[in-house]
Parts: structure tokens; C-alpha cells; sequence
């Protein structure tokens, strides 16, 4: 045993030296995670999107509308940034992308209104550009019924009917909304909490995936196991274990910066939130060993590799649901550790579950270097021959 952690020690030695002569591996880990953690902190610093351009096109021009216009524009989510009576510059205006909705007030609108003939609001939004289009969309029909509920409050107090006749008749059915885990409707607690562990899992896996493939391509893998001691195991251990050790300590520098300092909601346990991100390193540097061990190239690895992480963030849940994917994606997705690392999320920060919701998605996680297991000789015989082909 001794003369086994001597060889894994002088592997790990071997390969932290190679990791200070390429300062890729430096770059590609440290240097894209502290871009990314800025530049998603910064670009959803409000948590919500605010003061979505919009255009009004008034063709009725009457006390009404305008006041319609003002109102709309005092909401926190809106901002209306053209008001014309054409709706083609309008729609010039939402092709070249200067807003993301148009109301269209209609000619005889404060007429139609007074005389009960049901006036009709039109509104159109890009789609092109989904979240500001949603959130444009939402506060449009939000002025819309509003407007018509104001409407019908005045109606109804020249009637004389008391006020609280008023709002039952407006609003019949009262709606009490408990937003839980999440009531500031916060898109970056769900988004950038998901996402930056994505972009780790996509750097383990390449950089996994590179490590190994190099030694590969520069015939460099005798010289690795003769270290190792002519051992397989040994021969990964060391060289994975400086790679581990940094991705860790970054995952656990991402969750400090989001739940300490940016105050995201923890719910559950901050300590299996820290034991997914260890699984969730090991899981992908076990996929990365499958890949370049059933590929033991290292642009054909590298190029399955960015397909299999990128389909990772579409197939892991959080954008789209998987109970609504084609059965057959619905089964790949047991193969995508940042779906049970997103699992653990919800479960823990967000919902505070029962531990056997942690538990299935821990074991899933715990499952994937059995995968990895599966293509040893493979890689191993690719090591020892040195067969990389030379085009």
C-alpha cells in the first residue's frame, strides 16, 4: 500500500507540474469560471428584468388614452419609450429591436368605451427575444384588465353602489398567491444557480477529456504509467486528483458567492449542496473517461465531449421540462450528471424536501464512474501502444 500512494503521489506531483507548464488548464478553469460568475452576477444584478421597452400606438388621442399611456408607463416593469399614432413606425421599431411589445390603442376607443360598446386593445410582442417579450407581454395584459376594471369601478359608483359591492363585482373571486422558496420572483436564484454549476460540469468534462487525450496524442502515456508504476488505476488517481481538488474548490467558491455573499435562499442543507458538487465533479470526470476511453482520439473525444455537455444544459431540466421531452430524451437524461445535481438544488435550497429526493439523484451521480469502468482495458491498451494515428 505504501508503494501504491508513492506512485500516486509522484503521478500528481508529474501532473501539477504539467498544469503550470500549460497555463491552459489554469485559464480554462479558474479563468472561465471567474468570467462567467461576473458576468451572469452582473448582467442579472435586479434578479428580474425592469423597464422593458415598449411602444404605444394612440390613434384615439383622447384624455383617456393618454392617461392609459402614463399609467403604463409608471409601472416598474414597462417603459414606454414611443408613442406615435402610425403603427408601421411602430413595428419599424420592434423589427430593428428597440422594443419588445406595441399597444395599440384604436381610433374611437374613449368613445366606444362610454358607450358600452366593448372597445378592443391590441397588443403585439417579439418572441424573438423570450424573456423580454414574456415580461412585456405580462404587463401589457396587466394594463388591459386593469384598464377595464377601472372602467367599471366608475361605472358602477355613478350607479351608487358602495365599494366593496364595486370590487366583488370586478373581482369575484379574490386570488391569495404564495410564491414559495422564491417570492421575489428572482430569475437569477434559478437561473445562475444552475447554469454556473453547468459551466463547471462543461470545463470538467473537457479539460478531463484534454488531460488525458494529450497524453494520448504527444505519446507521452508510457512515460504516465511507467510513473504510476505500470498501474491503470494508480496512473488516473494521480493525474485526476490536482484536477479534482481545484474544480472542487471552484464549485464550492460559486456556491460561497451566490448563497453567502449574493443571499440566494438556502432552505435545506449548505452541506449537501457541497457534497453534489463533489459528486457532480466526480460524475463528469467519469463521463469525460468514457468518452475519450471509447475514443481514444482526441479531437474525435473533444468534439463528442462539447456535444454530450452542451446537450446537458438543454436536457437537464431547468429550461425545459423533462416529463414533457420524447421518452427517449426523457431516458438520456439518467446519463446527464447536471440533471441530478439540479435535482439536489431544487430539493435543498429551494424546497427543503425530504432527504430521499437528495438521495436518488446522490446515487445517479455515484453511479457514473461505473460507466467509466467499462472502457479501462480499452484506454489502458491505448496508453500502452501509443497507437494515436498520426492525421
Amino acid at each position: 500500500m505504501r508503494h501504491i500512494f508513492q506512485n500516486i503521489w509522484a503521478v500528481t506531483k508529474r501532473e501539477v507540474g504539467r498544469m503550470f507548464i500549460r497555463p491552459l488548464y489554469i485559464f480554462a478553469s479558474v479563468g472561465v469560471m471567474v468570467l462567467c460568475t461576473v458576468f451572469f452576477l452582473s448582467i442579472m444584478r435586479r434578479g428580474a428584468p425592469e423597464r422593458m421597452p415598449v411602444a404605444i400606438v394612440d390613434k384615439d388621442n383622447t384624455s383617456v388614452s393618454q392617461r392609459l399611456c402614463h399609467e403604463f408607463n409608471a409601472m416598474q416593469s414597462a417603459a414606454v419609450v414611443l408613442i406615435t399614432p402610425d403603427y408601421a413606425e411602430a413595428r419599424r421599431a420592434m423589427q430593428r429591436g428597440e422594443v419588445y411589445g406595441i399597444l395599440e390603442i384604436p381610433e374611437g376607443f374613449y368613445g366606444e368605451l362610454v358607450a358600452f360598446h366593448q372597445p378592443t386593445l391590441h397588443f403585439y410582442v417579439n418572441n424573438t427575444y423570450t424573456v423580454g417579450a414574456n415580461t412585456a407581454y405580462k404587463q401589457l395584459l396587466t394594463i388591459c384588465n386593469m384598464t377595464s376594471g377601472a372602467f367599471q369601478r366608475e361605472v358602477l359608483r355613478k350607479k351608487g353602489l358602495p365599494d366593496y359591492l364595486i370590487m366583488e363585482r370586478i373581482q369575484p373571486i379574490s386570488i391569495s398567491a404564495h410564491l414559495i422558496a422564491n417570492p421575489w420572483s428572482n430569475y437569477a436564484i434559478y437561473l445562475v444557480s444552475t447554469v454556473l454549476p453547468g459551466i463547471l460540469s462543461l470545463v470538467v468534462l473537457m479539460l478531463t477529456i484534454f488531460a488525458i487525450g494529450y497524453e494520448l496524442k504527444m505519446k507521452t502515456s508510457r512515460e504516465w504509467l511507467r510513473v504510476a508504476g505500470g498501474n491503470y488505476t494508480v496512473a488516473m488517481i494521480g493525474k485526476l486528483i490536482p484536477y479534482t481538488i481545484l474544480y472542487v474548490i471552484l464549485g464550492i467558491a460559486c456556491n460561497i458567492i451566490l448563497f453567502r455573499f449574493m443571499h440566494f435562499p438556502v432552505h435545506g442543507s449548505s452541506m449537501h449542496l457541497v457534497g453534489g458538487i463533489l459528486l457532480l465533479v466526480f460524475a463528469m470526470e467519469a463521463m469525460a473517461i468514457t468518452i475519450i476511453g471509447a475514443l481514444p482520439t482526441l479531437r474525435d473525444a473533444i468534439s463528442i465531449g462539447a456535444l454530450y455537455g452542451m446537450l446537458g444544459f438543454s436536457l437537464s431540466g431547468f429550461t425545459y421540462p423533462v416529463m414533457n421531452m420524447l421518452p427517449a430524451f426523457q431516458a438520456f437524461t439518467w446519463l446527464i450528471p447536471l440533471r441530478h445535481y439540479y435535482l439536489i438544488y431544487v430539493n435543498e435550497a429551494l424546497l427543503n424536501g425530504p432527504e430521499i429526493n437528495t438521495l436518488i439523484p446522490a446515487l445517479c451521480l455515484a453511479f457514473c464512474p461505473i460507466l467509466a469502468l467499462l472502457v479501462s482495458s480499452r484506454l489502458h491498451g491505448a496508453m500502452v501502444h501509443n497507437n494515436y494515428p498520426l492525421k
